[in-house]
C-alpha cells in the first residue's frame, strides 16, 4: 500500500517534510517507525498536537524502508483515500 502511494505521489517522507505537511494541513495520516529515536518522535508528536490527524507506529524502520524503496522512518500520506485504506488494513491485522 505504501509503495503504491509512493508511486502515485501521495506520500511524503522525512521528518522535516512530514512536519511541514502536517502544519500545512496536507498530511492525512502520519506513519512513524516504532524504533524512531525519541527526539524524532517528539518533533512529529508536537506538530500533531496542533494539527491532530491519525498516527500509525506499527512498523519498524526496516519495514517502512522496504515498502517505499528508501531509507525513511517518518512518512505521511497526503491522500485521504490511502490514509483510510491503510488504517483499515491495520485494523484487519494485515
Amino acid at each position: 500500500m505504501l509503495g503504491l502511494a509512493t508511486r502515485a505521489r501521495k506520500l511524503v517522507s522525512g521528518t522535516e517534510i512530514v512536519v511541514g505537511a502536517i502544519k500545512k494541513g496536507k498530511a492525512k495520516c502520519v506513519i512513524i517507525a516504532n524504533d524512531l529515536a525519541d527526539n524524532g518522535q517528539e518533533e512529529v508528536r508536537s506538530a500533531l498536537k496542533q494539527h491532530p490527524i491519525p498516527l500509525v507506529a506499527a512498523f519498524s524502520s526496516e519495514e517502512l524502508s522496504q515498502a517505499i524503496g528508501k531509507q525513511r522512518k517518518v512518512l505521511a500520506l497526503t491522500d485521504s483515500g490511502f490514509a483510510k485504506a491503510l488504517q483499515a488494513k491495520i485494523k484487519e491485522g494485515v
